[in-house]
Parts: structure tokens; sequence; C-alpha cells
């Protein structure tokens, strides 16, 4: 399993933040974690990121969780990812996401129709030009045509696709047209007894291998549990209003989003990303690092970092 963490991790200082990133992008790579996310944002962008950092800090893995596929066209994302797999040597992994309709209608204008037929129609021509180079594909909801002829790059293979799929619907056609999923704030339980079987069944009935779950959980290790809980329980509201994660909250038996911060020393911590392999995540990644002080962050990259290293040593 590996053991990843996101950036921004929050708290980040310095006069220049990509500078800052990609600092603490080796920094997490010298810990020995296997994987750094980029989270897209408004002043940052994540594509941008993974490719600097998968030029800059050999040997570990990167990717974005994740890319809004509103308002991007599956043409001009397709470009992004090849130059970010080119760049990052194939250890590229593009992250991707529906997000939300007052998200996506307030901020750019886009109408967020027919959710659930446009993400299928995305992966079907973002597979296309990820695998073939060039598409003529006319759906419901997208059209797609290279004008030009066939794009390739060079030291650019198929990069992998993951999608921050909850819901049924969109689980399904994840499995049927992507490479994995990227839950949040998904509870092992809900993990065990609904997202991880409602996945590979519907694989199973495409005629494809299970694909890979990858939980992003929030997680740090610290003496400071109830003064972070209650803070954490505060800033992960926001999520608590969105019926897909306040469906997968349920399922996962959850009442407050920010009962899901993993807080503690490192035996609770460690404790608790097991649970999420145990549930049936390929893969962890940790998130929000950078909640507490810096020394907190780094307490705990070192335990991911060990952790992952306790994994490699099992699977010898």
């Amino acid at each position: 399993m590996t053991v990843g963490i996101s950036l921004p991790a929050g708290g980040e200082q310095g006069e220049n933040l990509v500078t800052t990133l990609l600092d603490q992008a080796r920094q997490a790579a010298d810990a020995g974690i296997g994987a750094v996310w980029f989270s897209q944002r408004q002043d940052l962008d994540a594509l941008s990121l993974a490719a600097l950092t998968g030029q800059a800090v050999p040997g570990v893995r990167i990717g974005t969780s994740v890319v809004p596929l509103y308002p991007r066209h599956p043409i001009t994302l397709a470009a992004q990812v090849r130059t970010a797999q080119a760049a990052s040597g194939g250890r590229f992994q593009l992250g991707l996401g529906l997000s939300a309709k007052f998200f996506v209608e307030d901020s750019y204008g886009v109408p967020f129709e027919r959710p659930i037929r446009h993400l299928r129609e995305y992966l079907e021509a973002l597979g296309t030009l990820l695998h073939d180079g060039e598409i003529d594909f006319q759906g419901q909801t997208l059209r797609a045509r290279t004008a030009f002829g066939p794009a390739g790059v060079p030291g650019a293979p198929p990069a992998p696709v993951l999608v921050a799929a909850m819901g049924p619907q969109a689980l399904r056609v994840t499995a049927e047209l992507a490479d994995g999923v990227l839950p949040f704030l998904a509870a092992p339980k809900a993990l065990d007894d609904y997202l991880v079987p409602t996945l590979n069944s519907a694989a199973a009935e495409a005629g494809r291998r299970p694909p890979r779950v990858v939980a992003m959980l929030p997680a740090l290790v610290t003496t400071r549990t109830e003064e972070l809980r209650a803070r954490a329980h505060e800033d992960l509201t926001f999520y608590e209003r969105f019926p897909s994660y306040r469906d997968i909250l349920d399922r996962g038996g959850v009442e407050r989003a920010g009962d899901l911060f993993a807080l503690g020393d490192e035996e609770a911590v460690a404790a608790e990303i097991r649970r999420y392999r145990e549930a049936g995540a390929s893969e962890v990644v940790v998130t929000q690092t950078g909640f507490g002080t810096e020394e907190e962050r780094l307490r705990t990259w070192r335990l991911l970092g060990e952790l992952a290293r306790q994994e490699a040593g099992a699977g010898e």
C-alpha cells in the first residue's frame, strides 16, 4: 500500500508558494513518503505543480486530487496530462472530480447539467485521447475532435485516471471507464460496506479488474487532540452541506466530518490508517498535515515514511 500526502498541506509560508511546495515535496520524498498529490485551487494549478515536481523530485509518484472536469475540455486536459506524465517520467496520475453545482455555476457560469452523463462522456473522450492521441466524438453533453490529427508526446504513456466518485451512479461509471477512485471523508465502514463492493461489482459486470481505491484521510500527529478536534469540526463543517458528502458520512456512521480527522500520537494515527487498508483501500493519502504546527507536520510525515517502509518490507 502506498502512503501519500496532499499538498498544499495548509499553513505554508515563504516568499514564493510554488518554491515552498516543491521544497515540501522533496522533504516528503526524503521522509520516505511514496506519493504527493496536489489539490486544485483557484490560486494554484495542480497540473502545473505536478509537472514541476515530476522534474524536480525523482522517484516520488505525483498526482492531482482533484481537478474539476468543469470547465476544462478533455482535449486541453489531455495535453496537460501528457505534459505532466512526460515531465515525471511516467509517474503521474490524474485525479478528476465533478465538483458541485453551486461552485461550477457560480464560479464559471457553466451549467451543471446531467453530471453523470457528462462524467461518462468525459471519461470516454479523455481515455480515447490518452490512449489513441486523436478523437472524433459527439455525445449528448460533449463534442471533441482533434482537428489537427493525432497528438502524442514522447515519454508520456497513458496516465492512470482516478475519479473522486462516491455516489452509486458515479461509482459505476468510474468502474467502467477509469482506473480508480479518490474518496474523501469516506469512513472505513463506508468503504467496506458500500463503496468497495459497489465499485468491484460494477467493474466485474464490465469485465474489468477491481479499480484502485485511494482513500483521502485528514490526519495529524499531535498532543493537542481535543483542541484540534474542535477546530476540525469547525473547518470541515463545509462538507456536511453537500449531498454527496452527507451521504458518504451517513454510510460510514459518522455525524460530523471533523470526527474523521485522525488526531493523536503516532500509534493512534497509524492505527487509523491501517483501518482504511483493512476496509479495502489500496492506498491512503493523508491530507491537512499543515493543520497544526510545523513540528506536528514533520512528525506526521516521519510517521508516514515509516509506515511506507514497513509496507515495502512486508511486501518483499
